[in-house]
């Protein structure tokens, strides 16, 4: 599940360097930073459920 997060995050990245989401937030191509911190609090939450149970 991890892994699937993670390429999908990657390619949102990558989609927002070529052509910007458009989102609140992510208007411009150099806010794809914003997209890597919600990755990473993402895969810090799915570690932590995985772990758990």
């Amino acid at each position: 599940m991890t892994k699937a997060i993670a390429v999908v995050l990657l390619l949102a990245m990558a989609v927002q360097l070529i052509k910007p989401l458009g989102l609140p937030g992510l208007r411009r191509r150099a806010d794809f930073w914003k997209i890597a911190i919600i990755a990473f609090g993402i895969w810090t939450i799915a570690l932590v459920i995985n772990e758990t149970f």
